[in-house]
């Protein structure tokens, strides 16, 4: 029988700081930007598990949602409304990244046998950054999204938002903790996205009768890859309107 895979969602709050005490504020304040503010700040984190499995053949279930569940608020009570560098012992010698906090609650979950096969640990800041640890991508190796917004003008109709989300997939560094460097990321998009297209008519900008959400998904591709000083750049989502989005991955 095929697998097939389930996601849960469930909300838990917490605070964090971005900090190599061994830094002096400079190098902090350059390699973190804002999240090294002190003395910490907090979110409403959004975690997303996916499990894997067969269809069990008497309850037509994967797995009991109720053991997920179960498991899920027992895993996360330890970190709910604590301050992850002060309260928790994992991030002594570690930064409470978006990426090694979701591998850290990979590890807790992993050895869950209530909840079968964990196949992805999806972990959200905020609604405009989440990282994602896979089964297939291992412990060390992440992907963290963020996600952008500009208004365009398509084909001559009004203006509308457009939603980007850029991934850039790599090795969680063993002292920053991250993928890539967000600060940079922001800038870079910025200045070829943001600045080429934000309040333009989209065919005026790229010389062009008509475009498409795919070609406008493919030339932001063109204009961020191979332009990342760590990490890789693997997915461009981009949202052009709630019912209507395209991908483009090289």
């Amino acid at each position: 029988m095929s697998k097939v895979l389930l996601n849960k969602r469930i909300e838990f709050a917490a605070s964090h700081r971005y900090i190599k005490p061994e830094w002096d504020e400079a190098k902090n304040r350059a390699v973190f930007g804002p999240c090294y503010n002190p003395p910490a700040h907090g979110h409403n984190y959004m975690l997303e598990v996916t499990v894997s499995g067969e269809i069990d053949p008497i309850d037509g279930m994967v797995v009991n949602l109720f053991d997920l569940k179960r498991v899920l608020l027992d895993v996360l009570e330890e970190f709910d409304h604590k301050n992850l560098n002060l309260d928790m012992p994992y991030f002594t010698d570690r930064i409470p990244t978006s990426e090694n906090f979701a591998r850290l609650l990979w590890t807790k979950l992993a050895s869950q046998r209530d909840i079968g096969t964990l196949h992805t640990v999806r972990l959200h800041e905020d609604e405009d950054l989440y990282a994602d640890v896979t089964a297939s991508g291992g412990l060390d190796v992440a992907s963290v999204t963020r996600r952008y917004s500009f208004t365009a003008v398509q084909e001559g109709h009004q203006g509308h938002m457009w939603d980007l989300y850029v991934t850039v997939h790599g090795t969680i560094d063993p002292v920053t903790g991250m993928v890539t460097d967000i600060g940079a990321l922001d800038r870079l998009v910025r200045e070829q996205v943001i600045q080429a297209f934000d309040r333009q008519d989209l065919r005026q900008a790229l010389g062009s009768q008509s475009v498409s959400g795919s070609a406008l998904a493919k030339t932001i591709w063109d204009r961020l890859v191979g332009r990342f000083s760590s990490g890789t750049l693997s997915n461009i989502h981009l949202d052009q309107t709630r019912d209507l989005s395209f991908d483009y991955a090289g």
